[in-house]
């Protein structure tokens, strides 16, 4: 099976479900026109013969209905016109193409309607039923063309929102690093050739990150570790730092950047404003029901009224992490924050399998 065959059965599958579904609709709304039928005017003929009659119209109905949504055209015409076209279309034609069926299947000649003043109720059943019917799968093809619309638009808004986001959290890394690298070209000649270093490593690993939505594990952690690099050189002693990413999990994908609003925020709200030495672990590891990340530090920590369920809205970090998530994985994935033991903070990311 070749590419092509591949990507057609699905569509092709999904193609008959649904038509599956509208010939059922049809087959249920045409029985109890057919019933109604056969109680108004008993002259037409027996319940079976009342029933074949209008199954064959309804299903002809919906043969000139679907053969008439292959036209191009039609989907360009405005949705209430093209409805009222399909209807004067598919009515009469899917009557008479029924008629045509039915009565071939019963041997008998075709005749359009009964005899008497009786002979326009079949005609007024099925344009009623008809029309009904029709205008039902209109109203829910109009329906889920604008659900889709509106999906689409709130995965663009939601893009949008994470671009911002990013943004935002970016530049405070990169005007401390310049400042300060600014200072080591004069001072320490050899430090600032390290952080310049570290300094490209990063921005071109966050330059490819930036271009796609998911990202190996590995690669991650490299980008991290080149942005530890750059701030342990302009921190000193006062920080360290110890990156753990098992084997298996080196090639498992997550959303890219995902990690690093964490990293800022345990520098940014626990190493730098300490007093003293500070530490930064980040440890990925296996679940039963995932990957779990851990990203934990010894700093000075949050405020002790900082409510860690609900981050206010200036938490660009943790609002980021939770938007990835969330668009990436669903509720499925969660972050966590905990106080660290003895000090600092623990982030946790649970991404399912």
């Amino acid at each position: 099976m070749d590419f092509k065959t591949k990507m057609a059965t699905p569509q092709v599958s999904q193609f008959w479900v649904e038509m599956s579904g509208i010939l059922k609709m049809a087959l249920v709304s045409f029985a109890i026109a057919a019933f109604a039928l056969w109680l108004a005017v008993p002259d037409l003929g027996g319940f079976g013969y009342i029933l074949l009659f209008s199954e064959c119209v309804g299903v002809g109905i919906i043969m000139i209905r679907t053969l008439l949504l292959c036209l191009p055209w039609l989907h360009t015409t405005k949705p209430l016109l093209a409805l009222i076209l399909t209807m004067v279309v598919a009515l009469p034609g899917g009557y008479l193409v029924g008629h045509i069926f039915a009565s071939a299947l019963v041997f008998e000649p075709m005749h359009i309607s009964g005899s008497g003043p009786t002979k326009m109720v079949p005609y007024l059943a099925t344009a009623l039923t008809g029309i009904l019917l029709l205008y039902f799968l209109w109203s829910r093809e109009q329906f889920s063309k604008e659900a889709s619309a509106r999906l689409v638009a709130q995965h663009l808004a939601s893009e949008s929102q994470l671009r911002l986001l990013r943004a935002q959290i970016e530049p405070h890394m990169l005007f401390n690093t310049l400042a300060n690298l600014r200072l080591l070209v004069e001072e320490d000649p050899i430090q600032a050739q390290l952080m310049i270093d570290q300094l490209i490593i990063y921005l071109r690993s966050a330059l490819t990150a930036s271009r796609t939505e998911l990202i190996k594990l590995c690669d991650e952690f490299s980008q991290l570790r080149a942005y530890l690099e750059i701030m342990s050189l302009r921190m000193g002693p006062r920080l360290s730092f110890e990156l753990t990413l098992p084997d298996s999990l080196q090639y498992a994908t997550v959303p890219s950047m995902l990690l690093q609003p964490l990293i800022e925020n345990a520098i940014k709200h626990g190493a730098e404003p300490k007093i003293g030495h500070s530490s930064i672990e980040v440890i990925a590891r296996q679940t039963e029901t995932g990957i779990e990340i851990s990203v934990s530090d010894t700093g000075l920590g949050l405020a002790p009224d900082f409510d860690y369920r609900e981050p206010s809205s200036s938490s660009y970090g943790l609002l980021h992490v939770r938007e990835r998530l969330l668009k990436t994985y669903g509720p499925n994935a969660s972050l966590s924050i905990t106080r660290n033991a003895p000090q600092g903070v623990c982030s946790t990311v649970k991404i399912p399998q």
